[in-house]
């Protein structure tokens, strides 16, 4: 393996749906990959995805800016995945959306990193009611401060093997003998993880232009209850 492809990535939020795709993509182009995670020792299955040694799970807390420069130093490529969907404990969405991505961002310059590529979501909106929404659109200004040249990407809901969204309405009516259809007309345009993942690893390899947010959906607009009713699709 040549000295190109010895590059090292650090990918917070790894180990999750979307970063063991990302993982995998970056390994087959020969990266050296860290995968940057509060628990590494839940982690292990991100090390088959690659060659022996070139996965490597490692302890970090977006709320300690120590365990995020340490895992950042000397990384070509930084990806920031982390993000929660609601607040509990000391993960509050200001701590992890917004101080936690500035951290990153920060840390990643710091160490020199080509290329920085954070996660927020579509819909985000500084003006939103929504906490959530606010607090990924605080994040997303947050990187670019510290970070100009980061790319941002904001997915719509997620498909794919094991993704949250579709596997729960699965269970659901697996197990209840009347499915529950709240806000049936809202309108989701769903994306595959697999094309999440390729937008990810282009723009972690400077193909993409720089310092832009891109919104991700799939080529359909569908209501929720067409999601769960194919036949109403």
């Amino acid at each position: 393996m040549d000295h190109l492809h010895q590059k090292l990535a650090t990918i917070f939020g790894g180990s999750g749906f979307v970063g063991t795709q990302i993982v995998q993509l970056l390994a087959r182009k020969g990266y050296r990959v860290r995968v940057a995670v509060r628990r590494p020792d839940l982690a292990g299955h991100v090390k088959p995805l690659g060659a022996v040694g070139q996965i490597q799970p490692i302890q970090a807390n977006v709320r300690n800016e120590a365990s995020v420069q340490r895992a950042v130093a000397g990384s070509d490529i930084v990806i920031n995945l982390v993000g929660i969907g609601f607040e509990g404990g000391k993960q509050r969405f200001q701590a992890v959306h917004v101080d936690g991505a500035a951290a990153i961002a920060r840390a990643a310059k710091a160490a020199g990193a080509k290329a920085m590529v954070h996660m927020s979501a579509l819909g985000a909106d500084i003006d939103s009611v929504s906490d959530y929404a606010a607090s990924k659109a605080a994040g997303e200004a947050a990187v670019l401060e510290e970070f100009p040249q980061a790319v941002i990407f904001r997915p719509s809901i997620l498909f794919g093997r094991g993704d949250g969204f579709f596997n729960l309405m699965g269970s659901l009516a697996r197990m209840l003998p009347v499915m529950p259809l709240v806000g049936g007309e809202t309108k989701f345009q769903p994306v595959y993880v697999g094309d999440v993942a390729d937008a990810f690893v282009l723009a972690a390899e400077g193909k993409v232009k720089t310092g832009k947010i891109y919104e991700m959906g799939g080529p359909e607009i569908l209501t929720h209850r067409a999601l769960l009713e194919p036949d109403l699709a």
